[in-house]
């Protein structure tokens, strides 16, 4: 059994492995020659005080010991097996793609979107002629909304063997093995698109199928069990496991489910404006007396406040990073943020989000699946005509905001299409703005400096998670009501990022297999 060590470097020191060693040998009281083998397991940076700490967990094997390995994926030959369709390339079903692969499946993938290759020119075109494609942007194609948007690996789930699974996949897969030890971490938007490839090469090459622009119009269902999935309103595809995985902002699907009679239900979920600060004003904030010191990563934060009973906090903070354009319609603007892997850019933004249920909204009716959807949509057209009607977006400065005065100028930003001044006041709905001026005053007395005239929101800040769920099972994890039917990942609820998305996409192939044993 390996021994772990708990010790602290200075940023520095953090390079320096034999120092590193050392100290932990030290601490344990074991000399080098006893040592078989070690790691740094894990990292976390400790900024509470001064001087800034790096904590390190580290692992040690005695000489007679083994150290363990990355246990490697192993593919079986599917061309011929039993198939799953997986509706969605994103990371639930990408994920459930390889699980298929693993457990003797063969996935067939539908992507709405485009691939990886395909999908950065549409890209291009909403940042540089601000026009959305429905089916490809920010949101849809090969990889999801995460392969643009930042590339964050963190997930508050409790399952650790079930994170580690899915880490080491993206090792596997080309990720670099830091991911397995930063206690935050992160992959970035401009070395994901390659991961993904390797993976879909894979779910291929061992005889499963991704189709793209292959977007889900139709189910049939006989006898409360899936029986059939239309593909473009065109050609039928028998199946009796479909692995629902469409993302949270494929509104049409749950418009299908709603006129397919399959139950829905509404959901809470948070919605507000992406701020934007000055980098190095946040690594003043965070590392105080050392927030020039190189050796140091670009500072991030995590705010929350209770105000008037709803909670108010930052969501998706990307150090270094850029502010992009996320609407999947024309008629709608939709911020989100992403950062490149040296997180390098002068920017630093989060969005700060007010969480809401359904019954808190004025259009709140019992049983009505859509009251979370109706608002997040009116949110995001009001904001899209209060930036005139393109894909420039209404902004305001902080304190200008807080102060109910239109911003007269702006720094510069990172958001592409452009800002236009506008009072988010009379934007946003009261529910939102009441809320989130109080937050920001409050902190601004939390982390001083954050509430600055200098930062400018960007609004709306929308799609932080579903506004729907589909209920499932929970330990077969078919839909409630139709067998063979398994809603997966953030778009049925069940998720809130990269890792927890590719975890329940993992876990749904699971039960079809614990299923199939059962039948046999």
């Amino acid at each position: 059994m390996s021994i772990i060590v708990q010790i602290a470097v200075s940023p520095q020191q953090l390079e320096d492995l034999d120092f590193i060693l050392g100290l932990a040998l030290k601490k344990e009281k074991l000399r080098k020659k006893e040592i078989g083998d070690w790691r740094i397991r894990k990292r976390s940076i400790d900024a509470r005080n001064s001087p800034i700490k790096i904590n390190l967990q580290i692992e040690l094997w005695l000489l007679e010991e083994l150290r363990e390995q990355i246990p490697p994926y192993i593919p079986q030959k599917v061309h011929n097996a039993k198939k799953v369709a997986i509706i969605g390339a994103g990371p639930a079903g990408l994920y459930a793609a390889l699980r298929a692969v693993e457990a003797g499946f063969k996935p067939v993938v539908f992507e709405r979107g485009k691939d990886v290759r395909e999908r950065r020119r549409d890209l291009a075109i909403i940042n540089k002629l601000q026009k959305v494609n429905p089916e490809s942007n920010y949101c849809f194609g090969e990889g999801g909304a995460g392969t643009y948007s930042d590339g964050k690996l963190y997930t508050r789930s409790k399952k650790r063997g079930n994170v580690l699974k899915a880490l080491e996949w993206f090792v596997h897969f080309g990720a670099d093995e830091d991911i397995l030890v930063d206690a935050h971490p992160h992959i970035g938007t401009n070395k994901l698109p390659k991961i993904i490839t390797s993976m879909r090469e894979a779910i291929i090459k061992n005889g499963g199928e991704v189709h793209f622009n292959s977007k889900l119009t139709d189910i049939k269902i006989n006898d409360a069990a899936i029986q059939a999935i239309q593909i473009n309103n065109e050609k039928w595809f028998e199946f009796d496991n479909v692995i629902l995985a469409t993302g949270h902002s494929a509104r049409d699907i749950y418009y299908l489910l709603h006129h397919k009679n399959i139950k829905i239900e509404a959901k809470g979920f948070a919605i507000g404006v992406r701020v934007e600060h000055q980098q190095t004003l946040i690594n003043h904030i965070q590392y105080q007396k050392e927030y020039d010191n190189p050796y140091l990563p670009p500072a991030s934060y995590s705010l929350v406040e209770q105000v008037d009973g709803f909670g108010v906090y930052s969501f998706c903070m990307c150090p270094g990073g850029i502010i992009a354009p996320c609407a999947t319609e024309q008629d709608e603007v939709v911020t989100n943020g992403w950062s490149p892997s040296k997180r390098n850019n002068p920017y630093a933004n989060s969005g700060i989000v007010v969480s809401v249920k359904p019954t808190d909204l004025p259009n709140y009716k019992k049983d009505d699946p859509f009251v979370c959807l109706d608002f997040q949509k009116y949110v995001e057209k009001r904001c899209w005509e209060a930036g005139g009607k393109t894909q420039k977006v209404p902004a305001q400065r902080m304190i200008d905001f807080v102060e109910g005065k239109i911003s007269t100028d702006f720094p510069k930003t990172s958001y592409q299409p452009g800002i236009v001044a506008a009072d988010l006041n009379k934007v946003l709905p009261a529910l939102l703005a009441e809320k989130l001026k109080k937050a920001f005053v409050a902190f601004g007395k939390k982390k001083n400096g954050y509430y600055t005239n200098e930062a400018v929101l960007h609004a709306p800040e929308s799609r932080t998670s579903s506004t729907i769920s589909v209920p499932r099972h929970p330990i077969t994890l078919e839909h409630v009501e139709i067998k063979g039917l398994y809603p997966c990942g953030e778009g049925a609820g069940y998720a809130g990022g990269i890792i927890s998305a590719a975890i329940d996409g993992i876990n749904c192939v699971d039960a079809i297999v614990r299923k199939q044993v059962s039948t046999e």
